[in-house]
């Protein structure tokens, strides 16, 4: 390495869900000097924008296009797995569900050797990154940089199925995201004004007038400079030439569960065995770098709808119109519109599955798209038993790495989507939505035994788009960041995203990784303080 004065305090890599919430809060201070790379570009595709158009971004410039290895237990399918590559990551191409999980969730975090990560104590932080629509109170902020809105326009069909939801049995919950999260409800959404608010419109834009600041696209990192065991630089290939820059004081990887694994491993950190078979000198051996990968996964039930009122219909000029002057109508739809959480077995302490309702077809990531109107709801598995791994396919940091998703590895898993098709169906009955119900389309009525769900499950089921865990937080030999982030064995550097869960939250996984980077910035600037002899907040 260069012994020439580094530019940069602080490198963050990666400019998705965390690192543009890092950027935000580390760059507020004027006398640090922050260096944001992003391997995708600016956030300018129009679809990002518009919450309706989130499905057209797959399999496009903004979108990594990750498929899984064969998966044993899914009739050895490779799912798709979509990664947001652009500035935002994956909040510039989700379905902006805000939820946060279960108090449980954190609490278990906590136990497992993670002090300071209960939900008493980063509930402060979800607080803190919000604004929310409805105001303060004891489980929600205001005046934070991510907006968190209702639905401005929510579809008839929602709000039939929350009727049958109820038929069934369930209750409503006004905030699943307050004192319990059991029940049915229309999602919240990280929209401000009928938009999708992604952390680079909410965190990243507003941070962009600061001179300390500097943002980089289109700069993938390529590998970690250490000098001994310690980071001292980031090199990346920016349009072909490569660039090489170094950190005064940490390195932060913000990749996700994917990328951040994998730029430690081709940088000789993680498991010794593996790095050797592709000839990668060992700078650190961690066994648990790329273990630990865990998802949601979802299964989906899909019904003709008898009415001609569904989100198929919504692509007109008239509707682009009210979205275009007003921020209203049916494009401001997150699809996903309406769902709820419970328990598959009355004898657990909280919910182990999510149903989702979109008032419309949603099949295969939206990729298929059956003639006339539809709805659809689906069935998450929350708490998954299995575990997957991220493996390198080859030492050159350009080429994708390999994901053992394992799904289903454990039949518990599996048995709790076949009980969800179940409810899922349970609900779709309900009288209510006589009017509006015309045929199964999938699974189809002839497709009842739970041996045949499970074909279908085994068939069809996909990702919710919640990787995570695959640089976990703790003290155990697997651990890879200890509970202030900092890589085991190495000076200088962090991991701050998704792939620090230990335990993958009941939810979508959005907010715990924006409250993760709010915590760690949080976690860096108090460090800082210490060095310099400062009092801490």
């Amino acid at each position: 390495m260069s012994k020439l004065k580094p530019e940069y305090d602080y490198i963050i890599v990666g400019a998705g869900s965390a690192g543009c919430v890092l950027a935000h809060r580390l760059s507020a201070d004027p006398d640090r000097r922050i260096l944001l790379l992003e391997a995708g570009g600016p956030d300018r595709h129009p679809q990002i924008h518009i919450p309706i158009g989130f499905s057209r971004l797959f399999k496009t410039a903004v979108d990594w296009d990750y498929q899984t290895e064969e998966n044993p237990k899914l009739d050895q399918r490779r799912l798709y797995w979509p990664r947001g590559k652009v500035l935002g990551g994956s909040s510039s191409i989700n379905a902006m569900i805000y939820i946060r999980g279960q108090p449980q969730d954190y609490d278990r975090w906590a136990a497992l050797g993670n002090p300071g990560w209960s939900y008493g104590e980063i509930l402060p932080y979800f607080k803190q990154a919000e604004d929310q629509i409805r105001g303060a109170s004891q489980f929600h902020g205001t005046g934070g940089p991510l907006s968190v809105s209702d639905l401005r326009d929510p579809h008839p069909l929602s709000q039939v199925f929350l009727q049958a939801c109820q038929a069934a049995g369930y209750e409503i919950n006004a905030d699943f995201n307050g004192a319990d999260q059991e029940g049915f409800n229309v999602y919240q959404v990280t929209q401000s004004n009928g938009q999708r608010a992604s952390t680079a419109t909410a965190y990243l834009r507003p941070a962009l007038r600061r001179a300390n600041l500097t943002v980089q696209t289109h700069a993938q990192a390529t590998r970690i400079l250490m000098e001994g065991s310690r980071a001292m630089g980031i090199e990346y290939l920016q349009r072909g030439q490569r660039h090489r820059v170094q950190a005064a004081q940490e390195i932060l990887l913000c990749g996700g569960a994917i990328n951040s694994p994998q730029l430690l491993m081709v940088s000789g950190i993680g498991p010794a065995d593996h790095l050797r078979e592709l000839g990668i000198p060992v700078t650190q051996d961690l066994p648990g770098v790329g273990e630990n990968l865990q998802d949601h996964l979802a299964i989906g039930i899909t019904y003709a709808c008898q009415r001609p009122i569904s989100l198929a219909r919504s692509r007109t000029w008239i509707n682009l119109l009210k979205f275009l002057l007003w921020r209203r109508g049916p494009l401001t739809s997150n699809v996903a519109e309406a769902g709820g959480f419970l328990k598959t077995d009355p004898h657990l302490t909280s919910a182990n599955l999510q149903i989702l309702f979109a008032p419309t077809y949603f099949i295969d990531h939206g990729f298929v798209k059956p003639a006339g109107d539809g709805f659809s709801l689906g069935a998450v598995l929350l708490d998954p038993e299995s575990r997957g791994r991220i493996r390198l396919a080859s030492a050159d940091p350009l080429h994708p790495p390999r994901i053992f998703s394992r799904y289903c590895e454990e039949d518990r898993d599996m048995q709790i989507l076949v009980e969800g098709l179940k409810i899922a169906r349970q609900i779709a009955s309900s009288a209510v939505l006589d009017p509006y119900r015309g045929d199964e389309h999938l699974p189809g009525t002839e497709n009842q035994s739970d041996r045949e769900l499970r074909t279908y499950i085994q068939g069809h089921a996909s990702t919710l788009y919640h990787p995570v865990g695959t640089c976990k937080m703790g003290l155990d030999p697997q651990a890879v960041v200890d509970p202030d982030c900092r890589v085991h064995g190495i000076q200088g550097l962090r991991v701050i995203d998704a792939s620090i869960m230990p335990l993958i939250p009941r939810g979508n996984t959005n907010a715990p990784t924006i409250m993760i980077a709010e915590k760690g910035a949080d976690l860096i600037r108090s460090e800082s303080e210490i060095r310099l002899g400062l009092p801490t907040h």
